[in-house]
């Protein structure tokens, strides 16, 4: 199995960044090799830092093995004069901002070589996040196999043959949980159109997204589409719901626009 790297240092330790260090830990990381850059911690990672005896905040002599970058994508410019010391020839550059590409990270970063460009999303706050990566010619093989460990750890992970895939997949998974709480909100608010209270409403929308979701991940050699014919009598009140759906203007046409104006931002964040 590929060992951990000996020396990690995380640079923002919010939401995204504070799950990535606890799923790294909960997967065998030891306390010891990672240091955490981050300002202004929130009680949970001054917590977890004491509570595991991990480095916060403390003067960083060498370069280490990986360096990840999880702030804020507006941070950078910031952020980039205090670690470009740290990120040395032979330092792993693992960036997790988005739409940030590798040409902004080396122009700032500008001993950096080896530079992976990922995007994770919200779930790997509870092991289960879905990630797409891509990596420059500079990345050696144990660097990948380092990066598969470090962001497997958190969820499902994908290689991407081309960088500019990253904003695709920023405006699917990178973005796509936002669309599934919306999709949850909008039902709850359909259920209040239809008579119901508000706290049923919200109850029945929530439950349906969560067994919805739990059933296609328990029965995952099933597609989607066949899930849905499962459920879909023919002449009936599914077939009926899903006419509206699947009509001009309806829930593909819409993810389509809406996955397209998310790239479309993640590319204009750029530079």
């Amino acid at each position: 199995m590929t060992q951990w790297p000996a020396r990690l240092v995380l640079v923002g330790a919010g939401k995204m960044g504070g799950a990535m260090a606890q799923g790294w830990l909960d997967a065998g990381l030891a306390a010891s090799s990672l240091t955490i850059l981050e300002p202004k911690p929130s009680p949970e990672i001054a917590s977890l830092a004491a509570s595991r005896g991990i480095a916060l905040n403390p003067r960083i002599a060498a370069p280490p093995e990986v360096l990840v970058l999880a702030t804020k994508p507006q941070s950078l410019d910031q952020v980039a004069p205090g670690i470009a010391a740290i990120a040395s020839a032979h330092t792993l550059v693992l960036s997790i901002l988005a739409g940030k590409t590798i040409a902004d990270l080396t122009a700032r970063l500008p001993q950096a070589r080896a530079v992976v460009r990922a995007m994770p999303n919200l779930p790997a706050a509870i092991g289960r996040g879905v990630t797409g990566a891509f990596a420059n010619a500079n990345v050696t093989g144990e660097q990948r196999r380092w990066c598969e460990r470090l962001l497997g750890a958190v969820g499902a992970f994908y290689w991407l043959d081309d960088e500019s895939a990253t904003d695709a997949v920023t405006a699917i998974s990178g973005s796509g949980p936002a669309y599934i709480f919306a999709l949850t909100e909008a039902l709850a608010s359909a259920a209040e159109r239809l008579g119901l209270k508000p706290e049923l409403s919200m109850g029945l929308a929530r439950g349906t997204v969560e067994g919805a979701a739990e059933l296609m991940r328990r029965d995952s050699l099933t597609s989607p589409a066949t899930l849905r014919r499962n459920v879909t009598s023919p002449g009936g009140t599914t077939a009926a719901a899903l006419a509206v759906l699947e009509g001009p203007g309806g829930l593909e046409d819409l993810m389509i626009r809406a996955t397209a104006a998310a790239r479309a931002r993640a590319a204009e964040m750029a530079g």
